[in-house]
């Protein structure tokens, strides 16, 4: 039985917080420091434990991480924007500004990593694939967003690729050159780091839902409204499983290629998605524009652990196929 992410319940609580008791005055300051801080701390740890003999292991097949690019950075904003374009006026302007926002992120590492696992597919591309995604997102999501976000005369706030180079990716590079001393002590302390990731974006969320709360927030957007996210975010996620799904057959992968395919192109990474938000856009809009990152995150959760479980016994069932064959022969 699927049970609810216990860090989507963090977050639920922590916007719970932040609409009863938001932030103001001179503590404001004070929170986006630390917001900074935090987040800059997290993507060091992340350079730091990031294994480089994973990479190199599934370099060797392109082509599979050729496909799960193009479905994050190509398919994922023309989905976007054909939505935008159909029903331009279904969602408040700054959330449609999420969505947009949401189809430029890189994927997911840890979970496309553990889906891919349990649908038993290729697990060291799917490595691979998720950590390439990661890396490049940090120079392609604030170009992609800006160029997304200027075809509706929006913008993604002021300086984003030096804001995003300065905060994320330096620390980032920090902890790669430090890999050697403190990757083992990384591994070793991988609850730890974890814990540390998700408080570092809890508090960037309490942050910008405070902000958003004390900018009238929930008058902005009626619970309707919650329910319409939902749709398009499922809508989003329907089709991308979809393309991936096909997609993968058409061009002849093999089914635990497939599942990788899949996993990865499929997810949207709330883990540097929140802080690259924080960066690029103003902090009164910065809660309405993470909301449907917020929404897609469970959602992807629930419908690719149900997935990667049908994979896995389609796995099985060919494995018992081809040794009741080789029994036969």
């Amino acid at each position: 039985m699927f049970k609810p992410d216990p860090f989507l319940i963090s977050l639920i609580c922590t916007v719970i917080l932040a609409t009863l008791l938001p932030c103001h005055g001179a503590a404001v300051p004070v929170f986006q420091d630390l917001a900074i801080a935090v987040i800059a701390v997290m993507f060091f740890l992340q350079g730091a434990r990031l294994s480089r003999r994973a990479v190199l292991d599934g370099l060797v097949n392109w082509r599979l991480h050729l496909v799960i690019l193009l479905c994050t950075f190509a398919l994922f904003p023309l989905l976007g924007l054909g939505l935008h374009a159909l029903f331009p006026h279904l969602l408040h302007p700054s959330v449609w500004l999420g969505i947009l926002f949401l189809c430029c992120l890189p994927s997911t590492v840890q979970s496309s990593i553990a889906f891919t696992s349990i649908a038993r597919g290729n697990v060291p591309a799917a490595v691979c694939s998720a950590t390439t995604s990661n890396i490049l997102g940090i120079f392609i999501t604030p170009v992609l967003t800006g160029l997304v976000l200027g075809r509706h005369g929006a913008s993604a706030g002021q300086g984003g690729v030096v804001a995003i180079m300065l905060q994320l990716l330096l620390p980032f590079v920090l902890g790669q050159l430090l890999q050697p001393w403190l990757g083992e002590w990384a591994h070793r302390n991988k609850r730890l780091l974890s814990m540390t990731d998700r408080g570092s974006i809890l508090i960037v969320v309490y942050t910008a839902f405070s902000e958003a709360v004390i900018q009238g927030l929930w008058h902005k957007l009626p619970l309707s409204q919650i329910g319409l996210v939902l749709l398009v975010d499922a809508a989003l996620l329907a089709a991308v499983l979809f393309v991936t799904t096909l997609g993968s057959r058409v061009l002849g992968f093999s089914p635990t290629d497939e599942a990788a395919i899949v996993f990865c192109g499929s997810k949207k990474t709330l883990a540097s998605g929140v802080p690259m938000a924080n960066v690029l856009f103003a902090p009164a809009t910065v809660g309405l524009v993470v909301l449907p990152l917020m929404i897609y995150h469970q959602i992807q959760l629930f419908v690719c652990a149900v997935l990667a479980r049908r994979y896995a016994a389609a796995q099985n069932q060919r494995q018992a196929s081809q040794d009741t064959a080789q029994v036969g022969a």
